[in-house]
């Protein structure tokens, strides 16, 4: 064989390799092909995470605190009965400490870093707001278990809440203390730098006005204060038949340890603000006969209702509120909506959310109307006994017109 030759047959078996190495880079084989990337796998099957967003410590905790253990209750019936879409639901936790900074820090770790499909909180109006304008930007349902204050879902149509909210609960209270209580003069208490206290006493103003309840006296206060000697004693001199007070636990022990030392033995009554046993345990017995209302008594319950109670009371060793029951029936709904949308994704399961009807849960029944807002009924109002918040009366709500 000469040299020339030799050389052609080298060239071409280069070239014949060349070609086979290309084919066999360029088309994956049947095995490559049906594997999926690990990551994709985890998004479909790894758990579906919620935030909880609220205090775990500080001023407002117990709200907190309370809305967490309804929450896990939830979770963990729902896990034990297969999860949702074959995926378990899993709590990402953080501590917010009742501060629109923390407030606004944890939101955002939950919708860039966490990737939850939802987040349940605040339990305030207040921290509600800072939250849901977060939520809204990045595409993430939320589900507040306690805001009851205006301008919640106005924000935009991922936000929600599961609340008789005040401006359907504030109007029916009115009329029943008109009716059953014979109020006819109040003293009205305001938080200022509180935007739930703001929110829930211009409402109260607008239907003791409609009722023809007359306000006597209005006195401000804020959020941290701790002496109420000024305010207290311009009310004794009003001659009122009731105080209306819609703050918080903390500043409404010590107004009323306040007014029982001047001899003010006037009712109080005031919204969830109050809801705390928290209440009793710094006001020392100055609380007896404080009204609040509220989405939930532990009272009378139904049979779901009541399974609830007993759950809470074998898991927790205590007697649940209205932040156990809104807690464990936000996860419920966001649940039931994933599952109706037969997605976990947030741009999905937000409309099938927004269609919710009738649906069953401890604190009632519940209907989202068509500007998003919750319908829930009845309302209760309940009453200090001792140290406890017993049912005082049932006062039934129905849509605004």
């Amino acid at each position: 064989m000469n040299v020339k030759k030799l050389i052609s047959l080298s060239i071409a078996a280069l070239l014949i390799v060349s070609v086979t190495a290309g084919c066999s880079g360029g088309q994956p084989t049947q095995k490559s092909a049906e594997q999926k990337p690990p990551e994709q796998k985890l998004a479909d099957t790894g758990p579906i995470k919620i935030g909880f967003l609220g205090a775990l410590t500080g001023n407002v905790a117990s709200y907190g605190i309370n809305t967490l253990k309804g929450m896990k209750l939830a979770v963990e019936e729902i896990n034990a009965a297969g999860g949702v879409l074959g995926r378990p639901l899993e709590i990402v936790i953080e501590d917010n400490r009742g501060d629109k900074t923390e407030i606004a820090n944890v939101t955002k770790k939950f919708v860039t870093r966490d990737k939850v499909a939802a987040v349940i909180g605040d339990p305030t109006t207040g921290g509600t707001k800072v939250a849901a304008a977060i939520c809204q930007e990045n595409k993430t349902v939320l589900v507040s278990a306690g805001a009851v204050g205006p301008g919640v879902v106005e924000i935009g149509d991922y936000i929600f809440r599961d609340v008789v909210i005040d401006p359907i609960a504030v109007p029916a209270v009115v009329k029943w203390l008109k009716d059953s209580l014979k109020w006819k003069r109040v003293a009205l208490i305001v938080s200022v730098n509180n935007d739930y206290s703001v929110g829930q006493a211009k409402l109260f103003e607008d239907a003791l006005k409609k009722e023809g309840i007359e306000i006597a006296i209005k006195e401000s206060i804020q959020d941290g204060d701790t002496v109420f000697t000024s305010q207290v004693t311009k009310i004794k001199k009003a001659n009122v038949d009731g105080m209306i007070a819609p703050i918080y636990y903390t500043e409404g022990a010590l107004l009323m340890i306040e007014a029982k030392k001047q001899g003010l033995n006037k009712v109080f009554i005031g919204g969830d603000g109050l809801l705390s046993p928290v209440l009793w345990e710094l006001a020392k017995g100055a609380t007896e006969g404080c009204m609040v209302f509220a989405g939930f008594s532990p009272d009378e319950p139904d049979e779901i209702t009541k399974k609830f109670i007993d759950k809470v009371k074998q898991v927790y060793n205590e007697e649940p509120d209205m932040f156990h029951a809104q807690g464990y029936d936000a996860v419920y709904l966001v649940a039931d909506a994933m599952k109706r949308a037969n997605s976990a994704d947030p741009s999905v399961f937000k409309t099938a959310l927004a269609q919710t009807k009738d649906l069953r849960g401890v604190c009632g029944v519940l209907t989202i109307l068509p500007n998003r807002e919750p319908l829930r009924t009845p309302i209760n109002v309940l009453e200090v006994k001792g140290q406890k918040f017993a049912l005082k009366a049932r006062v039934p709500v129905t849509a605004p017109q």
